[in-house]
């Protein structure tokens, strides 16, 4: 899975129904999880069509929803009109946040640094915009910690990219996200399987991470 970082027509058609289809064998519950503790002013990057925007707690004062992809822009905004808190959908890049330094207390990455074209250039803006202390909140796909099933994924981003509009299936994002100053304060690592199976994207993690 991931997030689109320019206009992908396809990709924007087919990423909705995807999602949809996770959410209804456990995604959703994923989608609360990573949002439970959320509050005050929160940036959410690559926001795709706006399947996290219902599930943002009462304590969150404002959203602010990047998406660089038209279509998904569109959607989102369309899903902003009901969302229980307010939303606010702009364009831009992760790696170039429209935003001030310190602007926020919260970061949402939800399926989108697997995608994202400059991995630390966007960790490092997303650590710029974060108030001191303010924190991370990560859903993603990741690579296997099981060495053969991370071979084959280093295998398969030869061409996974191209079908998913950039998507990196062997990113170690956990590690990243270290190396771009979080401490991560709390993280769980589990296989996302749909109905018994495993798919090149099942390795996952949500967590939590604190900006130093």
């Amino acid at each position: 899975m991931g997030r689109s970082t320019g206009a992908h027509p396809l990709f924007a058609r087919l990423y909705p129904r995807s999602a949809e289809y996770e959410d209804a064998h456990g995604g959703l519950e994923h989608r609360r999880e990573l949002l439970a503790e959320v509050g005050g002013r929160v940036l959410e990057i690559g926001a795709g069509h706006g399947a996290n925007f219902r599930h943002y707690p009462p304590a969150v004062r404002q959203v602010i929803a990047i998406e660089p992809e038209p279509q998904l822009r569109r959607l989102a905004e369309r899903a902003a009109a009901d969302a229980p808190v307010p939303v606010e959908v702009r364009a831009g890049y992760a790696e170039r946040l429209p935003l001030a330094d310190g602007s926020v207390d919260v970061v949402v990455a939800s399926q989108v640094l697997c995608s994202v074209r400059d991995l630390p250039r966007a960790l490092a803006e997303a650590g710029r915009v974060l108030r001191p202390g303010g924190r991370l909140h990560f859903y993603e796909h990741v690579r296997s910690r099981r060495p053969g099933f991370a071979r084959t994924q280093r295998a398969l981003d030869l061409i996974w990219p191209l079908q998913g509009a950039g998507c990196h299936l062997a990113r170690d994002i956990e590690r990243a996200i270290g190396e771009a100053g979080f401490v991560i304060e709390r993280i769980r690592r589990f296989d996302f399987l749909i109905n018994g199976r495993t798919t090149p994207s099942s390795p996952r993690v949500i967590g939590v991470a604190t900006r130093r």
